[in-house]
C-alpha cells in the first residue's frame, strides 16, 4: 500500500496542479485603463461655423462644386474638388483667385444642393500632387459643410 500511495500522490497532486487555472497567464484580467473617460474612440470633433471661419485661410460661398479625383483604393485617400465660381468671404494670403481653382480634402465633403461655405486654409504636404494640379489650397481639418443660409 505504501507503494500504491508513494506512486499516487505525486501524480494526482501533478493533476490538481495542472487543471487550475493560472491567472498571471491573463493579462486582460488585470488591464486598467487609465484614460478611459477621456478617449472618445470613433467620434470626430466638428466645429461650428464661427470656429472654421476664424480657423480657416480662405473662405468661398460657392454652388458651383464637384467632385474631380480622388485617390481612393490607391494608397492613402483623398479627394480633389474643382470650384467653379465663388465669392470670398475672407482670405488672408490672396486678394484674387483664380478660377476655376481646385482643392484637396482628405476626407469626402458631403456636398450641398444649394449654396454652400467652403473653409480652406494653405496646403501642407501633397508636394507632387500639388504641382502636377496647380493645388494651393485644402480643406480645414474638423470643419463641415455649412450651406449658405438666406437671411
Amino acid at each position: 500500500m505504501n507503494i500504491k500511495l508513494a506512486i499516487s500522490l505525486p501524480v494526482l497532486l501533478m493533476a490538481l496542479l495542472v487543471s487550475c487555472e493560472k491567472k498571471y497567464q491573463s493579462p486582460a484580467q488585470y488591464e486598467e485603463d487609465l484614460f478611459a473617460a477621456e478617449r472618445q474612440e470613433g467620434k470626430a470633433y466638428i466645429m461650428d461655423e464661427e470656429e472654421c471661419f476664424d480657423g480657416s485661410e480662405l473662405v468661398l460661398a460657392s454652388s458651383e462644386v464637384k467632385l474631380a479625383d480622388s485617390s481612393k483604393g490607391r494608397g492613402k485617400p483623398f479627394f480633389l474638388y474643382k470650384v467653379k465660381s465663388a465669392k470670398i468671404l475672407k482670405t488672408v494670403r490672396d486678394s484674387t483667385l483664380d478660377m476655376p481653382m481646385m482643392f484637396l480634402s482628405p476626407h469626402k465633403i458631403k456636398l450641398q444642393e444649394d449654396s454652400m461655405y467652403l473653409y480652406l486654409k494653405k496646403l501642407k504636404g501633397y508636394r507632387f500632387i500639388a504641382q502636377d494640379r496647380n493645388l494651393k489650397y485644402q480643406w480645414l481639418r474638423g470643419a463641415t459643410a455649412y450651406s449658405v443660409k438666406k437671411k
